[in-house]
């Protein structure tokens, strides 16, 4: 199998770490996300598509994924915060909006690369997804729901290696958002994640990395926190 690696969300933050990343390690890297991320490198392949636009997915991608044929590893990075709220205070389409890119989308692209040769699939969750913390609504929901889709496709692609993956606290804009603007006294685990541990982009790549140089250590469809092993 070609060192081909695919990643969405690819324009900034951890996405556009893991991009140079892998890059730097050798391999094809290609990339999705609405914004070109400008890597001039060429083994760099973009291709535009905004994933929070569910339906157009498929039509988008179907023909660029299944023309690349097989991928050592994908990672389903592309994701939102949302609204920062007591689950009260939110309607119904605040939940929606964060759904259809963190969950919808991904089953889209899973679909997609169920047609193809995928050894492993690692995608981005978050401890959030497992600690239901007064604000979180949306991401909570959202994340909980990306870990048992990945668990429900581990069961129809026996050939590939899923995971579910917390990467622990990164510096990005939507922790720089939580850190500066959430009043900590009314949503505490704000003040819990100012206090934390805090990674760079680039150290998160890393130690994604180390995580898949183990990743038969796994049972595929698990959910992990890369703080825990």
């Amino acid at each position: 199998m070609e060192k081909n690696i695919l990643v969405t969300g690819c324009s900034s933050g951890l996405g556009l770490a893991l991009s140079h990343h892998y890059l730097e390690l050798g391999y094809k890297v290609f990339g999705i996300s609405r914004k070109n991320p400008n890597i001039n490198n060429e083994n760099f392949i973009f291709q535009n598509c905004d994933l929070s636009n569910t339906s157009s997915i498929k039509n988008s991608l179907s023909s660029f994924i299944q023309n690349i044929g097989s991928f050592e590893l994908v990672y389903l990075n592309a994701g939102m915060l949302g609204k920062i709220k007591g689950i009260t205070q939110l309607e119904l389409i605040d939940l929606k909006v964060t759904m259809e890119l963190n969950v919808y989308a991904n089953k889209e692209l899973l679909d997609i690369l169920s047609g193809i040769t995928v050894k492993n699939i690692i995608a981005i969750s978050s401890g959030a997804a497992v600690n239901g913390s007064k604000g979180w609504g949306p991401y909570s929901l959202s994340k909980a729901a990306l870990n048992m889709l990945i668990n429900l496709y581990s069961k129809e692609m026996s050939k590939t290696k899923l995971l579910c993956v917390a990467p622990g606290v990164i510096k990005t804009p939507m922790t720089d958002y939580i850190r500066n603007e959430v009043d900590d006294t009314v949503y505490t685990s704000a003040k819990i994640l100012k206090e934390g541990e805090i990674q760079t982009t680039k150290d998160a790549a890393k130690r994604l990395n180390n995580l898949f140089e183990r990743i038969e250590d796994f049972e595929s469809g698990s959910f992990l926190d890369i703080r825990n092993i």
